[in-house]
């Protein structure tokens, strides 16, 4: 795919890079000619130095081309404008956002664009280890309405039946991994411990099982 990161801070250089490895044609867009420093020196795409709302510099990077585009600077009007723009004007339709600064997530949402808030995904995750919990949160999307948990079997759930411990009628068991080693949910019947469960669930549900987890409920199996 022809693909114009904008921005190209530490995030952007380092998704940049990853995309050219991936073997896309990758296009990278910085007003600050210094940015293009934080690229890989092994990244052969092109670099576009100027202000990225320029029509001139959009079509410098190839924008009549790109199949996707991801604007992933520090200012959060700048990526919801350029990314607007992308869309309803050269009408790309693969396109991502990156929410800098949590207060400004709800002007990426009445753009109605696809953003990833890494300040909010990185609060959550923090919380979640400092939390006196075995269930803990990796992902979260869609103001949390959508999140995957996981779970480290503790020695003393070893032999537990996993739909005992995660009933399918609360939660979703997305993957299971063994000394590293992924399984399908279907090819576990009894968890050892260490195991890591990553499972799915309504945030209404979350305390209960938590709670369950935790040991609060006297019998897991």
């Amino acid at each position: 795919m022809n693909i114009i990161v904008i921005g190209c801070g530490r995030m952007g250089a380092e998704l940049a890079y990853s995309l050219f490895q991936q073997g896309h044609n990758v296009t990278v867009v910085d007003h600050h000619p210094a940015a293009f420093d934080n690229l890989h020196p092994d990244f052969l795409g092109r670099v576009v130095e100027g202000n990225s709302l320029s029509q001139d510099i959009l079509r410098r990077a190839g924008i009549h081309q790109a199949d996707a585009l991801a604007a992933v600077t520090n200012s959060d009007s700048l990526n919801a404008v350029v990314a607007h723009i992308a869309r309803s004007i050269y009408h790309i339709s693969k396109i991502a956002v990156r929410n800098y600064d949590a207060r400004w997530l709800s002007l990426h949402e009445v753009f109605g664009l696809p953003v990833v808030s890494s300040t909010l995904w990185a609060t959550h995750r923090i919380m979640s280890m400092l939390e006196e919990t075995h269930l803990r949160q990796v992902f979260s999307s869609d103001q949390g309405q959508v999140s995957l948990y996981e779970f480290v079997v503790p020695d003393r759930f070893r032999g537990s039946r996993l739909q005992t411990l995660f009933p399918p009628e609360e939660c979703v068991v997305v993957a299971v991994t063994r000394a590293g080693q992924p399984r399908p949910p279907a090819q576990v019947d009894s968890l050892q411990t260490g195991d890591v469960v990553y499972v799915s669930a309504p945030p209404v549900l979350i305390p209960n099982l938590q709670q369950r987890l935790d040991g609060e409920v006297n019998s897991p199996c």
